[in-house]
């Protein structure tokens, strides 16, 4: 391999990057466990594996760089960019019957594999971000290790409190939270070490520094925003010896509820990624394109992700759920249900959380939810409602015939979840999901900045040019 591609080993040894932990006993929720060094870190994991992925994209554009993959249609221009393969995504891919595979690897697939929580049953959220990043399930001392490490990562700097602290409390959260972590960007490493002069070869080391931290920071961030608008504005210290969803869940004040805990980790893992296309995922991998920082990169996406027709959907569903059980009471028949849907296809309006632009059946994200549900809260209202819906729904949709996909998505579940737990205030549920998307999109910052992925720029035409090349006459 050319020198030019080689990982220098100082890489490992520079000062940005010697945060390995001491080894040490700690309690971990109960349990006692050891960190130990002879562990390896997610740093070593992944800095092994850059010099074979240089060379495997280098083989890959020089034998088949000229090769044309699917054709692009003017609706596709038109409409979006629906569909057009042009994105480079390595933790996940959507597949119209399968759903989501994370690495390779389906929902449950993930939930059996991934580490979990001692005597815990839902996959923990450091497991998930160590297999987008390097595509290798970690060991549980690697998952101990990284929750350890993220916890004594996770001090946010007193500015960054008194910020949020001078926020109106009728700000948007979402604002807020946006807000917070573009002003991380004073603590960016890599911000600060571009400016001295690093070679190239170096990016990922400090990219990957910055998304340590600022994921480490968000749990503190997200809970304080919550605390200060919704609470008293008091938010709990991170607690060193726990996992990652247990401090956010604890600092959003529902620490002592395990139930919700272990949706915390189920909330987290599977609204990380969803493949590269979507608003806050190409937003942050188009921003960080320009060697921006991943803190502004990450405020990019959120800033995306904060729109209606990308973040809020849980937040429409569980308030459309509200109106129907108003509307209906305790009836929940068929009939009921069928009418309720119907009256609100002939409004004009949408049955929100079903439907998807990828996918053809049931989302795996939302089996997951319902399977965390009819273990932990079969018998309450609005989940009976959601599954009378969901028996209901297809059927009226399809007769209905303007839905390409009658199933039911991830957003179709989450709010009423939350709900049931106490976390009442839904224009809060998209921070939640900010949270969760961070696990997703900064891997992949990672791997380009590792890879030399350039910046994103492709190709417009103004519609006097587009019809001149399809032929047409204006």
């Amino acid at each position: 391999m050319a020198s030019s591609m080689r990982i220098s080993s100082n890489i490992l040894r520079s000062p940005v990057t010697a945060r390995a932990l001491p080894a040490r006993s700690v309690a971990f929720n109960g349990a006692r466990c050891y960190s130990s060094a002879k562990a390896k870190s997610l740093k070593d994991t992944f800095a092994e594996k850059v010099p074979e992925e240089i060379e495997k994209v280098k083989k890959l554009r020089k034998e088949f760089g000229s090769k044309v993959i699917g054709e692009v249609t003017l609706d596709q221009v038109y409409g979006g960019a629906r569909g057009i393969k042009s994105l480079v995504w390595e933790g996940s891919v959507l597949d119209s019957e399968e759903g989501i595979r994370f690495r390779g690897k389906t929902i449950p697939e993930c939930s059996e594999l991934l580490p979990k929580a001692p005597g815990g049953e839902e996959p923990l959220p450091e497991g998930l971000f160590w297999l987008l990043l390097t595509g290798e399930v970690p060991t549980e001392q690697q998952v101990r290790d990284l929750s350890a490490e993220w916890a004594a990562r996770s001090d946010v700097p007193k500015f960054i409190e008194e910020l949020i602290d001078r926020c109106p409390s009728d700000l948007h959260p979402m604002a807020q939270f946006s807000l917070a972590v573009t002003a991380l960007e004073h603590e960016s490493a890599f911000a600060k070490a571009y400016a001295k002069g690093i070679n190239k070869k170096d990016y990922w080391s400090y990219t990957f520094e910055d998304s340590m931290d600022v994921i480490a920071k968000l749990p503190t961030i997200a809970a304080k925003i919550y605390r200060n608008v919704f609470k008293d504005g008091k938010v709990a210290a991170v607690q060193k010896d726990k996992d990652y969803s247990f401090n956010f869940a604890n600092q959003l004040g529902f620490g002592e509820n395990k139930d919700f805990v272990e949706l915390m980790r189920l909330y987290l893992t599977i609204h990380s990624d969803h493949e590269g296309g979507n608003v806050s995922a190409h937003t942050t991998h188009l921003v960080g394109s320009a060697l921006s920082s991943p803190m502004l990169s990450l405020a990019a996406g959120l800033n995306g992700l904060a729109g209606p027709l990308h973040g809020l959907a849980n937040q429409e569903v569980l308030g459309w759920l509200q109106k129907m059980k108003k509307a209906i009471g305790n009836d929940l028949s068929d009939e009921a249900i069928k009418n309720y849907l119907w009256s609100t296809l002939n409004a004009g309006q949408v049955v929100p959380g079903y439907g998807h632009a990828v996918l053809r059946k049931t989302d795996p994200r939302y089996v997951a939810q319902r399977e965390f549900a009819l273990r932990k809260m079969p018998d309450d209202p609005m989940f009976k409602l959601v599954s009378q819906v969901y028996k209901i729904a297809p059927g009226v949709l399809t007769e209905h015939g303007k839905t390409k996909n009658p199933w039911p998505n991830v957003d179709s579940h989450s709010g009423v979840l939350l709900q049931y737990y106490g976390l009442t205030e839904a224009n809060y549920y998209t921070v939640l999901f900010g949270v969760s998307r961070a696990l997703g999109v900064l891997p992949q910052l990672i791997i380009d900045r590792a890879l030399g992925a350039p910046i994103e720029r492709p190709k417009s035409f103004s519609t006097e040019a587009w019809a001149k090349l399809v032929g047409a006459k204006l």
